[in-house]
């Protein structure tokens, strides 16, 4: 039994002495969630604090601190994250403004130049559907444009709009500067119409 417990103190102290960076290349390229452990440990607080301070509810705040480590595991994956601790502290303080604006039913997303998607997509609407019909095609056209942007367009989009990031934490979390995150957003908003404009024809034809 101690031999055991000298063991596991090893291992664990072995990640302990490994930098943020360290832990997350060991979970994005092993899985090892031993590492992503690590990270709960040094950043639980953090993000507890963070969830208080918008949320206001104890109960609530360490929901949303297991839910956003949660989510966590599937965003390692797919966003390269150089400074963990403000990458962390922004994805925290978004999950806690998402959660807030639902309690507020709030259904479109700000932009700080303009309307949002939803609102982008109700003035692509087709004359020959109904409104919940090509709202649902309307989504489709618009999930299959997003794929057929660029990857740094895609990002960006994703990001700003679905994760409902400010640009300045879209610049934080995608290694980009702010002016070329306001740049992929605009032409990737640009190509996401052109796309929806050549292809929505798929959508009234088959009606």
């Amino acid at each position: 039994m101690a031999f055991a417990m000298a063991l596991w103190l090893t291992g664990k102290k072995k990640y302990e002495d490994q930098d943020d960076q360290q832990l997350i290349n060991s979970f994005r390229q092993k899985g090892d969630k031993k590492a992503l452990g690590i990270l709960f440990e040094r950043y639980s607080h953090l993000v507890f604090g963070v969830c208080m301070k918008y949320l206001k509810n104890e109960d609530d705040s360490k929901d949303a601190t297991l839910n956003i480590f949660e989510k966590l595991m599937e965003d390692l994956k797919r966003f390269e994250v150089v400074k963990f601790n403000f990458w962390i502290h922004s994805v925290a303080r978004n999950y806690c403004l998402m959660q807030l604006r639902s309690r507020k039913a709030m259904t479109y997303v700000d932009d700080e130049n303009g309307p949002g998607l939803d609102a982008f997509m109700e003035t692509h609407q087709s004359d020959h559907l109904s409104a919940v019909d090509n709202k649902e095609h309307q989504l489709q056209l618009m999930e299959e444009g997003i794929k057929h942007l660029n990857e740094e367009q895609r990002i960006c989009i994703e990001l700003f709009y679905l994760k409902k990031y400010c640009y300045q934490d879209v610049a934080e979390i995608a290694g980009f500067s702010l002016n070329e995150v306001k740049s992929f957003i605009q032409n990737g908003k640009r190509n996401l119409k052109i796309y929806m404009l050549k292809n929505s024809h798929e959508v009234t034809d088959k009606h």
